[in-house]
Formats: C-alpha cells, sequence, structure tokens
C-alpha cells in the first residue's frame, strides 16, 4: 500500500510538471506549437552562435574579438552590460512607483518590470562572464577586493546583490505558478524591504558604471568624458527603463496576446501615455544635464570637429527629438506616437553606451576605426545571446502570472 502511494504520488508529481511545462498540451500538440517562423530563425541563430561561444572559451578571447589591453571593450560588453544594464531599471523604476510612491495604478506593469530588470540584470553577468578573461576566477576580486577603491569591485558586488534582490521580488510570481501559497505569503511579506534595497544598490552602480569612466580622462573624448559622467549614467536609465517598459509591454500585447489578462489590455495605452510623461521630463532633464557637462568644461569648440558632430547627432537626434515625439504623443493621448518615442529613446541609449565604451574611447589611437568595427564572431556571440534572452522571457511569461492574474490569488 505504501509502495502505490509512493507511485502515485510520483506519477501525480511527473503529470503536474509536464502540464506546467507544456501548458496543458501534449508533446505533439507542443512541438506544432513550436514550429513558428520566429523559432526557426531562433534555432539559425544559436546553430551558429552557440559553437562561436564554445570557441571563445576553448580558444580564447582573441577567437571572437579585437577587445585588447588598450581597447577592453568590445561589442559584448559595450551592448549587453553598459547598454543593458540601464534598461534593465526597470524593476526600480517599476517597483519603486508602485511601492514607494504609491502610484497603484500601474500594478498591471510592475511584475512585468521586475522580471524584465531581473532578466537584463542575469544576461549582463552572462555577457561579462563571455567576456572576462577567466569567467571561473570572477569570485576572486569579488572575495580579495575588500577594502579597495576599486569602482568595478563596487559595481561587481551591486549588480550580484541587486540580481538577488530582484529575483526575491519576482518571487511571487513564481510561487503563484507552482501553487505555493504558504511560501508566497512570507515573499510577499519581504517586497517592501526588497524594493527599498533595490532602490540603493540600483541607484549606486547605475552611477557607478559611469564613475568607471572617471579613472579614463585621457582615453575618452572630452565631449563624452566629464566629472558629471555618473550623473549623466543614472538620469539616463531612469528614462530609458520607462521607454523599456512601454516597448516590452506593447510587445508582450502583439506577440503574446494570450498570456495577457483584460485588465493588463484595457488599461495598457492609459498607462503607457503616463509613463510616456515621466520619461520625457527625464529626458529633458538629462538633456539639461549633459549641457551643463559641456559648459562646465568649455568644450564647446569641440562640437566644430567630426567627433563634434557625432555628439550633437547623438544629443540632438537621439535624445532631444525622440523626447518631442513623446510631448507630441502625449498631447494628442496616442499610445502608438509614444511607443515610437520610447523605442527612438531606448535606441539613443544604446548609441550613448556604444559611443562611450567604444567609439569614443581611446579615440585618438592610429588603429581605432579598425576597433569600433566588431568581428563577425562577437557579432554572432551576441546575437545568440540575445536569442536565448528572448526565448527564455517569452517561456516566463506564456507560463507565470506576469501579465495575468494567477486564478486563485489575491491582488498584492
Amino acid at each position: 500500500m505504501s509502495h502505490n502511494g509512493t507511485v502515485a504520488r510520483i506519477d501525480d508529481f511527473r503529470s503536474w510538471f509536464m502540464d506546467k511545462l507544456l501548458m496543458g498540451m501534449s508533446w505533439p500538440e507542443y512541438m506544432r506549437k513550436m514550429l513558428t517562423p520566429f523559432n526557426v530563425l531562433a534555432a539559425i541563430i544559436l546553430s551558429v552562435g552557440i559553437p562561436v561561444i564554445g570557441m571563445r572559451f576553448i580558444y580564447g578571447l582573441s577567437a571572437v574579438t579585437h577587445a585588447s589591453h588598450d581597447y577592453p571593450w568590445g561589442l559584448t560588453l559595450g551592448w549587453g552590460l553598459f547598454g543593458g544594464v540601464p534598461l534593465s531599471a526597470t524593476g526600480f523604476i517599476m517597483a519603486t512607483a508602485y511601492y514607494i510612491f504609491g502610484f497603484k495604478g500601474y500594478k498591471p506593469l510592475v511584475r512585468l518590470g521586475v522580471l524584465v530588470g531581473f532578466m537584463g540584470y542575469l544576461f549582463a553577468v552572462i555577457y561579462l562572464l563571455t567576456d572576462i578573461g577567466r569567467p571561473w576566477r570572477i569570485y576572486y576580486p569579488m572575495l580579495m577586493g575588500f577594502g579597495t577603491a576599486s569602482v568595478l569591485f563596487l559595481v561587481a558586488w551591486h549588480v550580484a546583490t541587486y540580481l538577488t534582490v530582484q529575483f526575491l521580488e519576482f518571487s511571487p510570481a513564481i510561487l503563484e505558478w507552482l501553487r505555493s501559497t504558504r511560501v508566497r505569503r512570507w515573499a510577499n511579506m519581504i517586497t517592501i524591504a526588497m524594493t527599498i534595497a533595490g532602490i540603493i544598490l540600483s541607484t549606486l552602480h547605475q552611477s557607478a558604471l559611469g564613475a568607471m569612466f572617471l579613472l579614463a580622462p585621457g582615453k575618452l573624448h572630452p565631449l563624452w568624458y566629464s566629472s558629471y559622467i555618473p550623473h549623466f549614467f543614472l538620469s539616463s536609465s531612469v528614462y530609458a527603463a520607462l521607454a523599456m517598459v512601454i516597448i516590452v509591454s506593447a510587445l508582450v500585447v502583439r506577440f503574446m496576446r494570450k498570456s495577457t489578462d483584460t485588465n493588463f489590455r484595457d488599461n495598457l495605452d492609459r498607462l503607457t501615455i503616463g509613463l510616456g510623461k515621466g520619461a520625457f521630463i527625464g529626458m529633458f532633464v538629462y538633456f539639461a544635464l549633459k549641457l551643463i557637462g559641456v559648459a562646465h568644461d568649455d568644450h564647446w569648440g569641440l562640437l566644430a570637429t567630426p567627433y563634434g558632430y557625432w555628439f550633437a547627432l547623438e544629443m540632438i537626434g537621439f535624445v532631444l527629438l525622440p523626447s518631442l515625439v513623446l510631448v507630441y504623443g502625449v498631447k494628442k493621448e496616442s499610445a502608438g506616437i509614444v511607443r515610437m518615442g520610447a523605442a527612438y529613446a531606448v535606441i539613443g541609449v544604446l548609441l550613448n553606451r556604444i559611443n562611450v565604451s567604444i567609439i569614443a574611447f581611446n579615440w585618438q589611437m592610429p588603429d581605432h576605426l579598425h576597433h569600433i568595427i566588431p568581428p563577425w564572431q562577437e557579432t554572432a556571440m551576441v546575437l545568440a545571446i540575445v536569442t536565448i534572452h528572448i526565448l527564455l522571457f517569452r517561456w516566463i511569461v506564456n507560463r507565470m502570472p506576469v501579465v495575468r492574474k494567477e486564478p486563485g490569488y489575491d491582488e498584492h
């Protein structure tokens, strides 16, 4: 009898697990559903990118990147770390707005923001582990660096700690999916504490990423280098996060509509316009700070140089113009225009981080142009990681109560 009871429990667990994994479908049904153009494209990208990642770990960084002692950051970190981290401030922004400042109307977007932030930081770590020379020894500087004045040591610990905080913030959704009511209750109880910890950690390491460049005043072009660069990085991360939530929420409704509920869909346009207001205010603040930085260092004359034209294009074309698009969209109460402005703003943030970490870094070196263009291997590697990021995000949203309410659970 006991043996039969054990077998029954194992069968029940297997049935429950497969139901969660396959979303209630049989294996043939699930495989047919997976045969889509996007998944075919993803398979092609991964079939090229994953072997390249293997080459990186077998033959070293020189097999996949142009990075060197002179150029420490290539596309992998310029895109994945310096570009990805500001776009991952979504959890910090949305949780702060909802739990601390009481913007309860944004409830439908809070878990989505936390998930985007958690996954952004998770993959920032993956990019870092892919790019650093000996990733299996990352624990060494993190443990032996106490008592040093290293900004990178500070960033490493902040990112690692904040990744844990965001996982705990998202854990109620995981526990609801697993139907673990008791543990979920405890997870909900620590939400406010985790939000406060997130505010402290996120504001510190967003600015600390910029502070890293204070160590290279002779290497970074004067138009991008400033004693205010930590403030630039922090302020741009605020509007980048708002813009990212706008874009991701629109994509979720467009491509994963079945995973959303009516509360999310019916309120999305209104919430998008509200986020657009915050985004354009943040962009105006950032634009003003950048002008103050140029004025403080009296670099107006550099604007009449080739790098000055590029700097002007970044500031006018990818900060001022998208902010005006957002203003127009909010004034017209058009969620579509606001989404266009948000996408434009995100491109601008990525451009800024690429400029700071690659294009304007060591700009006087004779082989600078060679370094700007990444080798195809590094591009394939980054595309593969981006694809895995998207696939994992889609897997979670399709199964867990991120943009829908789980039946049987009250609102938190």
